[in-house]
């Protein structure tokens, strides 16, 4: 029951941002500036809290920096192969910054995880 219930939010997330990778560049409107960089920080925000209370409640004896390392770790990884599978569709293109924002996103959706708990 663990998996379902707190790991199934984790590849929910995983998999909408697998989605919206597969998008063409031409279907996605251009809403404000710098949408790109605020949606990157908000779904791996949403991936590290969904990550992080994941692995607390999956292992009782996990330290909280443990959580930040593993969190960000796995949601940098994610986020390179998010930017390897943009460079296969149209007019989209791999970013290392993009990365970058994704690993912040991730250590501020842990910390407020921790901050929560």
């Amino acid at each position: 029951m663990v998996v379902v219930k707190f790991w199934l939010p984790v590849f929910v997330c995983m998999g909408f941002i697998f989605y919206t990778s597969s998008l063409p560049a031409s279907n996605i409107p251009s809403l404000f500036p710098l949408q790109d960089i605020v949606f990157h920080l908000f779904i791996y925000l949403i991936l590290g809290f969904s990550f992080a209370r994941a692995l607390k409640n999956s292992y009782a004896n996990i330290t909280a920096s443990k959580i930040i390392f593993f969190t960000i770790i796995f949601a940098v990884i994610y986020g390179i192969s998010d930017e390897l599978h943009q460079a296969f569709v149209p007019n989209r293109c791999v970013s290392g910054f993009d990365v970058f924002i994704d690993g912040m996103g991730s250590f501020i959706g842990s910390l407020t995880y921790q901050w929560l708990k």
